[in-house]
This record gives structure tokens, C-alpha cells and sequence, in this order.
């Protein structure tokens, strides 16, 4: 048996609809609502990672855990809701598998949790985290979070964590990294020179599966499909949508004009900013991402061409819009 945390989400419904496809009995932890393509495919749980009890209950009869719940935000307000889920939700996962004996773990992290990033640098998985001021508050708890998985290594569960970058896939068009193909498609002007990895969905859970059914373990995994600039990404999305692409150059100066802002309006409407001054910065480097070490790892794992991902998700958010 299979347990998946996170299953709604872009990237645990992916993983759900590639294991049924597999014929592997599956259950899968769930909060609000279940999307109707996947109900049918595994067995559904309401509940929270925060429930300690209700953990260990599903974990009786697994052999293997997929971690993907996650809180993702942001805003620097919600730090307290941040550790909760990301890091204390985690420390209670990796706490179950170690008291009914599952076989193996898989940790879904984040390249955020790679420390703070430079201008031109190339990130590897060896990378060294420095507690930093202007590292975002989403990035301190997903760190943490890895620290309670490398502390369930230690006490002896078999776990492996995976770092993608961007995910792209046909999910939430509203919410998320699929929010972009909405942004592109309406016509959003502003682009920066930043240089960032993005990564297919199909090819994080391929990845994700190929490391499960393997003997790697106390390993972290960049996974990343291709290193594109934010300009040229919209471009290709603007291309294919047959829509006008982004013209307006987004300097620093004014990033930084925008993310105060919002942190005013944000303030007042007491909702998250569109924009905060972590991602605004982020959005002007140009950052690298090593996608190497699971190849060398894995190596009859192949990423698809991004080129190839934009075509399928540009054209199923057509076919939504139609």
C-alpha cells in the first residue's frame, strides 16, 4: 500500500493518476475537496498531517509514503502557518513511518530550500544553506522541513528528497505555478530579465516513482527539465496562445515600487500580496539549476524538452478556454 499527502494538489494529483495507471493500490490524505478525475482513483482520507494519531492509523499497512502536502505562501505574515504545516506537519509524517515501519519515505522539498540564491550562480544539491534575512519565509520552513527528513534518516527510515524547480502542468489555472499560462494568456505586460529552472509535472512524478522503486536513500535531487529566462518563457506561452507577449520591462526600481506596495494593500485588504520583496528579487536574478545528479543516479530518466511541455499545457488551457 501507498500513501500520498497532498493528493488535490498539482503535483499529488499527477502522482495518483501515474500510480493508478501502474495498478498500485493507493490511499491518499485529503483536506477540502477531491478533483472528480481522481476520486475514483485511490482510497480517500479527510484528515491533516497535523493529526498525529490519524497518521499512524493510515500508515499500518504502507510500504511507502509520498510527502507532497505543503503550505505555499509567500507572505511573510503567515511564518506561524508556514512552520506548522511545512515543518511540525513533517516531523510528524517522518515520526509515523518510523513507529509502524514503513519501508520508505519520499520528501517532496523545493529549490527554495536551497538557501539563499546568487546572481549568475549554479545551484547544485550541495548546496550550503546560510541563515539569511532575505530568505523568504516559504523557503526557511521547506529547509526545515528537510531537516526532520535527513533526522528520520539518521534514525534509521529509508528516505530520499527531491527538489524541483517551477512545476508546470495543467492544474489550478488560478493558483500556483499554472496561474502563469492564465497571467500569459490575459496578456500581462511586465517581464524581467531573471533566469530561473523549470520542470514538466509528468517528469517530477517520474522522477519521484523511479527513486521510490529504487535502493537510493539519504539522497536529495534537484529536478529541473531546463534553465529558461522569465522573458522567454512568456514569449513561447504568448506564441502558442497566439497572444500578445510581455513588453514592458519590470527594472528593480520599480519591482521594488511594487512589492511595497502590495504590502500595503495586502495590510489593509488583509490579503496575500501579489508580489512580495522575496520574489521580486528572485525575479531579477539569474539563477542555474545542476540537473546532473539524478541522471547519474537514474540513468534511464530523461526530462522532456520544455519546448514539448509548453506545447501540451498551452494547448489543454485552450481547450479549457474553448
Amino acid at each position: 500500500m501507498i500513501l500520498v499527502t497532498g493528493g488535490t494538489g498539482l503535483l499529488g494529483s499527477q502522482l495518483i493518476k501515474e500510480l493508478y495507471a501502474a495498478g498500485k493500490p493507493v490511499k491518499a490524505l485529503y483536506r477540502k475537496d477531491i478533483p472528480d478525475e481522481i476520486k475514483h482513483m485511490a482510497s480517500w482520507v479527510q484528515g491533516d498531517i497535523l493529526d498525529i494519531i490519524l497518521l499512524e492509523e493510515l500508515m499500518t499497512d504502507v510500504e511507502q509514503i509520498y510527502h507532497c502536502a505543503a503550505l505555499v505562501t509567500f507572505n511573510p505574515r503567515k511564518r506561524s502557518a508556514l512552520h506548522k504545516t511545512n515543518v511540525e506537519g513533517t516531523a510528524n509524517v517522518v515520526n509515523a513511518a518510523l513507529v509502524t515501519g514503513v519501508k520508505k519515505l519520499l520528501h517532496v522539498s523545493s529549490v527554495s530550500a536551497l538557501g539563499r540564491k546568487r546572481n549568475g550562480q549554479v545551484v547544485t544539491e550541495e548546496a550550503q544553506w546560510e541563515e539569511e534575512n532575505n530568505i523568504s519565509t516559504y523557503g526557511k520552513s521547506k529547509y526545515f522541513a528537510e531537516l526532520e527528513v535527513w533526522r528520520g534518516i539518521c534514525e534509521g527510515l529509508s528516505a530520499v528528497i527531491v527538489n524541483p524547480t517551477i512545476i508546470l502542468g495543467a492544474g489550478d489555472w488560478n493558483n500556483g505555478s499554472a496561474s502563469i499560462f492564465k497571467n500569459v494568456y490575459n496578456e500581462f505586460p511586465w517581464y524581467t530579465n531573471g533566469i530561473s529552472g523549470f520542470v514538466d509535472v509528468e517528469d517530477v512524478v517520474k522522477a519521484m516513482i523511479m527513486l521510490m522503486d529504487s535502493n537510493v536513500s539519504g539522497e536529495r535531487f534537484i529536478l529541473n527539465a531546463e534553465n529558461w529566462q522569465y522573458k522567454e518563457l512568456f514569449t513561447e506561452m504568448a506564441k502558442r496562445f497566439s497572444k500578445k507577449p510581455p513588453h514592458k520591462f519590470a527594472s528593480p526600481l520599480l519591482a521594488g515600487l511594487v512589492w511595497r506596495l502590495e504590502k500595503l494593500k495586502s495590510r489593509i485588504l488583509q490579503t496575500d500580496p501579489l508580489v512580495t520583496k522575496e520574489t521580486a528579487e528572485t525575479a531579477q536574478l539569474k539563477v542555474y539549476f545542476d540537473n546532473s545528479k539524478i541522471q547519474k543516479f537514474i540513468p534511464d530518466f530523461i526530462y522532456k524538452p520544455l519546448s514539448a511541455t509548453l506545447d501540451k499545457y498551452c494547448g489543454d488551457y485552450l481547450k479549457r478556454m474553448g
